[in-house]
This record gives C-alpha cells, sequence and structure tokens, in this order.
C-alpha cells in the first residue's frame, strides 16, 4: 500500500499493462514471434520498465505502479512485480478512457503530479522519467510528453486533470501525439518534450531492440544511458540461442549467448520535435 505522506510528495507513474496471454499480447510482433514468444517479451517489457522506474527513482520522487487489463489479472502481476509497485485495474472500453481513469485514481491518491507509461520501450532511459518528475515538480501548471518515433507518445505526464489531452485523439496511429499537442495549444497548457524513443510493437523495433542490447548499437544517436533490460535481453539471447531468432529477424549470425553487452558509446543527442 502506497503511504499517504509519500504519494502527497510524489510523481505516480503507472504503466499501462495487459497480462501476458499467447495470441492476446504483443501479436504485431506474430510472426517473427510465435504467441508464446511474444507473450514471454510482454512480460520481460513490463518487468524491465517497472525496473526502469524503480531506478528512476533513486534520482526523484518517483512511487510507481501498473495499471492493468484485463479484469480480473491482479494475479498474474502479483507474480511478476516486484513489492512497491502499486496496482490498479484499468479495464475500460476504449484507450482513452483507460488512461483517464488510471491518472484520476492517481490524483485521487494525492499524488500532485500523475504519468502513464506504454509498456513496450524496456530500454527507455530512467534519466528521462527523472526528468519528467524533475519538471512536473516546478511550480505552475504544464504537461510533459515524451513522442515516440512512430507517432504515437510513450509517455505522458500531468499536474491537473486537463481530459481535454485525451480526447478526439485517434488512438494507435501516427497522429496521436501530434493530437495530443493540439489539444494541449487548444487549452493553453505549456508542454515540456522528452527526446523521442521507439516502441517495441513489431518486426523492425525488435531488430531496433536486438542492436541495442545484443549488438550494443545505441538507439539513433543517443548519447543517454539506456535503460537495464535485463529480462529482455536474457529472453532475446536464449531466442537467438535456441530458437532461431536471428534467421526470423534476418539478422547476421551471432553467438548471442557468449556476447557480453558492449557499454554504450557517447554520441549527440536525438533531435526533439518542435512546437510550434
Amino acid at each position: 500500500m502506497i503511504d499517504t505522506q509519500d504519494a502527497a510528495s510524489s510523481c505516480a507513474i503507472a504503466v499501462m499493462a495487459k497480462a501476458s496471454a499467447p495470441g492476446r499480447t504483443k501479436t504485431r510482433l506474430t510472426p517473427p514471434l510465435d504467441p508464446g514468444e511474444a507473450a514471454a517479451f510482454n512480460t520481460a517489457f513490463i518487468k524491465d520498465i517497472v525496473g526502469n522506474i524503480l531506478a528512476a527513482g533513486q534520482s526523484a520522487r518517483i512511487l510507481p505502479y501498473v495499471a492493468y487489463g484485463p479484469a480480473g489479472a491482479a494475479s498474474f502481476f502479483d507474480a511478476v512485480l516486484p513489492p512497491g509497485v502499486g496496482r490498479l485495474e484499468a479495464a475500460l472500453p476504449g484507450f482513452g478512457a483507460c488512461l483517464q481513469a488510471t491518472l484520476g485514481h492517481l490524483f485521487a491518491l494525492g499524488h500532485p503530479a500523475a504519468a502513464v507509461l506504454n509498456s513496450d520501450s524496456p530500454t527507455l532511459p530512467p534519466v528521462l522519467l527523472a526528468e519528467m518528475a524533475e519538471v512536473l515538480a516546478r511550480p505552475g501548471d504544464r504537461a510533459v510528453l515524451g513522442p515516440s518515433t512512430d507517432g504515437g507518445y510513450y509517455v505522458l505526464g500531468l499536474k491537473a486533470r486537463h481530459w481535454r489531452l485525451l480526447e478526439e485523439i485517434d488512438w494507435s496511429t501516427e497522429r496521436v501525439a501530434d493530437q495530443t499537442l493540439a489539444r494541449a495549444a487548444e487549452i493553453g497548457l505549456p508542454v515540456h518534450l522528452l527526446p523521442p524513443w521507439y516502441d517495441v510493437d513489431d518486426a523492425p523495433a525488435l531488430r531496433l531492440l536486438h542492436g541495442e542490447l545484443i549488438a550494443g548499437v545505441p538507439f539513433g544517436a543517443s548519447r543517454l544511458a539506456r535503460g537495464a533490460a535485463r529480462h529482455s535481453e536474457a529472453l532475446m539471447r536464449r531466442l537467438l540461442s535456441a530458437a532461431g531468432l536471428a534467421a526470423r529477424l534476418d539478422l547476421p549470425d551471432i553467438a548471442a549467448p557468449d556476447l557480453t553487452p558492449p557499454e554504450i558509446a557517447p554520441a549527440a543527442d536525438p533531435p526533439r520535435p518542435r512546437v510550434s
């Protein structure tokens, strides 16, 4: 249970997650994965993303939550989440309704700032979540948006119930981030933009993840320290070794189990989207 005093001084970050089930989770990864492998990656991603929130909490006042579906899936999350992570059921028709219910619940718990985070960016740098919490702790109302490279967003942080940001949004399209920024402009809400990151929701993105975790290729031109993603890395190495994943992804032949991921080399920061 979250202490009310801790809630009143912390930014709440809730991962929007689905309980893993073959054929029902991460279906856009099939193929190249089979349904069981896709479900296993869903579980690994959830564990790693929660780990990124906990890592961010070492330098910022952050409390982690998971907002989950479908209804009645609490036992799955009880089994995979570490102690101290709050659980909220968010099983409503429509993604926007789930986001609104989750943010509303976090504000009702007494948090001065609340955020919803995607469940498929396991290498998201924890420093970005810490930056969001720090920005939301400053005086004055604002939102924080972390755009995804596919046109959506990986995180949305608020200090108040600005539900207009969730209205008239074409969810699961490349227009989501732009439409959200347009809604913020309508209501005069300043938006702090974080650097873009990617979602692992199709085969090309799975190759990007392989590049980060196995081949030591940083995402884009980022010099940010990526999330550890230990569970995702362990699963990918196992599938590369025993399940022929390299061939299915059309990757070079790599002896994955014998590799130690090299240190990510510094490079220029990725470009930030412009807000007019």
